[in-house]
């Protein structure tokens, strides 16, 4: 991929894509939308594979499964809510640099709970399942 866009940018320009140069503005509306894409399919296969691995090691029960339920319920409407903040700028609004501290606030919230709930549902779960 990286190669096709580099031949792109020298076929267009007739030189090296300049990172940080003036006519290379930053889409934060197309970076959230690929980091909440690239969390969504991060989280989903921890949790599938922590998920698994609990139900290895557990007597069929049925809370494993409820941690993939919080996937559907909770995890897509969340991201979609933060998707839909950023969707919702103007071109303008959309690079401004202004708004590097806001992304990077959202981003570190979304990766912390991409990598971070399926662990601890995981645990929480075992937990419970410990005590029954």
């Amino acid at each position: 991929m990286g190669k096709a866009l580099w031949s792109n940018a020298m076929h267009r320009t007739g030189a090296p894509p300049q990172h940080g140069a003036v006519g290379a503005q930053i889409d934060w509306r197309k970076r959230i939308s690929d980091h909440i894409a690239y969390a969504l399919l991060t989280y989903t296969a921890l949790q599938i594979f922590v998920t698994m691995h609990a139900l290895k090691a557990g007597h069929g029960s049925v809370l494993p499964y409820f941690a993939l339920v919080v996937l559907v319920v909770a995890i897509i409407p969340g991201c979609r809510m933060v998707e839909r903040r950023w969707d919702g700028m103007s071109e303008a609004q959309a690079r401004d640099a202004a708004l590097a501290g806001q992304f990077r606030r959202d981003r570190l919230a979304l990766w912390l709970c991409a990598i971070g709930l399926p662990l601890a549902l995981t645990a929480a779960f075992k937990g419970v399942a410990a005590l029954f």
